[in-house]
């Protein structure tokens, strides 16, 4: 089976499920820039990245299609920075009630809790899931879209307007480095 093939099974599997389970807890949360939209983007980000890695499976693919969609969804109920505690419980949840055990799931559990780590320190895990959840979530933080994306979570987080401008531009400036270091022996 190859790539094409193997995430369009991983969609027709989890797709319809985890956006109604994220738009059921996302609810009547008022935060744009982390939408149901955002997360569709990153799916997206994320399968172009998988052209250029060697095939991981369709297991790593599943969890990677999850982690896309959950990763943020802990902001329906704490808009911080480290939100990724509230998502991995959520997403814990979305596991039960898919009957999986989320013990066989440690990596993708992990990947979301840490993924919100945007000081670029060693990631916590060897895995290529973080990785690629980061990477994809990073790459919706530029153009014209990740740049309103970031100025209305800062300003959600009360961010004046005088450090608006210099805290976007410092964000996306240590997304694009973590971009390149992850993909710079790709010449694509």
């Amino acid at each position: 089976m190859d790539l094409t093939d193997i995430i369009v099974k991983s969609e027709e599997k989890y797709i319809s499920s985890v956006e109604s389970f994220f738009l059921e807890k996302w609810g009547e949360t008022k935060l744009w820039s982390h939408d149901l939209s955002h997360h569709r983007r990153v799916w997206n980000y994320a399968k172009e990245l998988l052209q250029y890695i060697d095939i991981p499976g369709r297991l790593f693919i599943e969890k990677l299609l999850i982690a896309c969609y959950l990763h943020d969804i802990g902001m329906a109920i704490d808009q911080r920075e480290k939100h990724g505690i509230h998502s991995k419980k959520f997403c814990e949840s979305f596991l039960l009630n898919k009957s999986i055990d989320p013990a066989d799931y440690a990596d993708l559990l992990e990947a979301i809790e840490n993924h919100d780590n945007k000081e670029y320190i060693e990631f916590p895990v060897s895995s290529n899931l973080l990785l690629l959840l980061s990477v994809a979530d990073d790459l919706d933080a530029f153009g014209y879209t990740g740049i309103l994306r970031y100025a209305d979570i800062y300003m959600q987080r009360g961010v004046s307007q005088d450090n608006l401008g210099r805290m976007v531009l410092e964000n996306s400036e240590k997304r694009f480095r973590n971009f390149e270091k992850a993909f710079m022996g790709i010449p694509k």
